[in-house]
């Protein structure tokens, strides 16, 4: 009889856990992770995101992280727009850039309610890489995680043959030319610089009489697989675009900035044009790497490219030159992830995002090849490029360069009405400006039809 008593208890106990163990799974609030509007579906990062969906679930009890990665074989744009579609929006997306967010501008949820009510501390970065996160309304749409300002790569070897001193390393030091004069580190400066860096067949510099165009063997500085708006926005940032009229204008700057780059391919002829950037003697398209270009202004990013056996040089940092009005301006390409103003569990998912910006940081930007925004995480991303370039490389430059940064409005990827078409037409200017067109055009009626042609655009939305 006792037996069956202890039998019969035992029974109950069980049922009783049966039915209180899924309830209790079910009170969980379920939080959505959709990875692939950018980085992130590799099979590496997928072992390391799934990892940290693991790790956040097991650090708590309340919420329930599921992550969703749209494969290489899955459309993501045709499977987050389905999703959204369909009333079922992820909570949060990424991680994702500033052009990438543009397509679905509209979809994302202002932070700084989140941020005021928890509390979270947004001190620890540069106000102005935050800024870069506000949209002309000043709402919150990001917070900084990965980041990667523009820099000035340059090869000391080159400048050690031609008898120049190295480009400064921090912000505010002059150039000092060879005759000892200091100079102001700027785009007039890093020209002149460039020229005697530039070198035919016969050794003859681009500031010689007899140097000749047709047979350069080494140029001076170029901005390696930048965008246009990129280069504008290093030499002159500017806003572009007046969302309240839906108008363009090219401002004054960027058409000095154009001519400038015009000048620089088609006159002084130290920045490579396309004919010479896609041969093979220029690394196919990489002419950094190639060890025959002195000076390269382009985002952090490009570390990936600049293994040990490509080029067989030794590189190192400088901070960009100081834009027109006298003034240090970074470009600096950002990735974060964003909340959907539209998800279900606003609370439980700001949760998220933070465990993603802070504890997640060491397992995911080392998988994103992401030069951390928090500086907390920054020593061990510098170490690791160390170990993997390790001549001694001035990392200091892109930590400083954070505080350079531009705002959003004046990002070089800031939004616009039609923001694909009109970044396909402003590429297009750019190929032909590069090209064999553009050497004999007038640089300001060329502007002229491309803010036309943009203008066009902005109106169809």
């Amino acid at each position: 009889m006792q037996k069956k008593f202890v039998l019969v208890a035992a029974l109950a106990i069980l049922a009783l856990v049966l039915v209180v163990a899924p309830a209790a799974a079910q009170d969980k609030v379920t939080v959505t992770w959709f990875v692939g509007l950018g980085t992130g579906s590799n099979a590496e990062q997928i072992e390391v995101q799934n990892k940290v969906v693991e790790e956040f679930n097991a650090s708590q009890n309340e919420i329930e992280l599921v992550i969703s990665i749209a494969s290489a074989n899955e459309a993501a744009d045709d499977l987050f727009t389905t999703l959204v579609a369909g009333g079922t929006p992820p909570d949060i997306v990424g991680p994702i850039g500033v052009g990438g967010s543009n397509r679905y501008a509209d979809l994302w949820a202002d932070l700084q309610p989140l941020v005021d009510s928890t509390g979270y501390d947004l001190s620890v970065f540069d106000p102005a890489l935050v800024d870069l996160y506000r949209n002309a309304e000043g709402q919150l749409l990001g917070i900084p995680f990965a980041v990667f300002p523009s820099i000035t790569y340059y090869n000391p070897g080159l400048f050690d043959e031609a008898g120049l001193n190295y480009p400064p390393q921090e912000f505010g030091a002059p150039y000092v030319m060879p005759d000892g004069t200091e100079v102001p580190w700027n785009y007039e400066t890093a020209a002149e610089i460039a020229k005697i860096l530039t070198v035919d067949a016969n050794g003859n510099d681009a500031t010689m009489e007899g140097f000749d165009p047709a047979s350069i063997q080494q140029f001076g500085l170029n901005f390696q697989w930048a965008r246009l708006r990129l280069m504008w926005t290093n030499i002159q940032p500017e806003d572009w675009y007046d969302e309240a009229s839906n108008t363009v204008t090219i401002p004054e700057s960027w058409r000095t900035a154009t001519q400038w780059i015009h000048d620089a391919v088609w006159t002084s002829h130290f920045m490579p044009n396309a004919t010479y950037d896609a041969s093979e003697a220029f690394g196919s398209g990489n002419a950094y790497s190639s060890g025959k270009l002195a000076m390269a202004i382009t985002p952090l990013w490009y570390t990936c490219c600049l293994g040990n056996s490509v080029g067989n040089f030794e590189w190192d940092l400088a901070v960009v030159p100081q834009s027109l009005d006298g003034e240090y301006h970074v470009a600096t390409d950002a990735d974060t992830f964003r909340m959907l103003k539209d998800g279900a569990n606003p609370e439980a998912a700001f949760t998220v995002l933070q465990y993603l910006l802070n504890e997640a940081v060491p397992s995911l930007a080392p998988t994103y090849g992401a030069f951390p925004a928090r500086p907390s995480a920054q020593q061990a991303w510098i170490d690791s490029k160390n170990a993997q370039f390790d001549w001694g490389i001035n990392w200091q430059v892109a930590v400083d360069s954070l505080a350079y940064n531009n705002p959003g409005n004046m990002h070089h990827e800031s939004n616009m009405a039609n923001y694909g078409k009109a970044t396909d037409a402003v590429f297009a200017f750019q190929t032909m400006l590069f090209s064999d067109a553009g050497q004999s055009i007038d640089v300001g009626a060329a502007l002229d039809e491309l803010q036309a042609e943009v203008q066009a655009i902005v109106e169809e939305s």
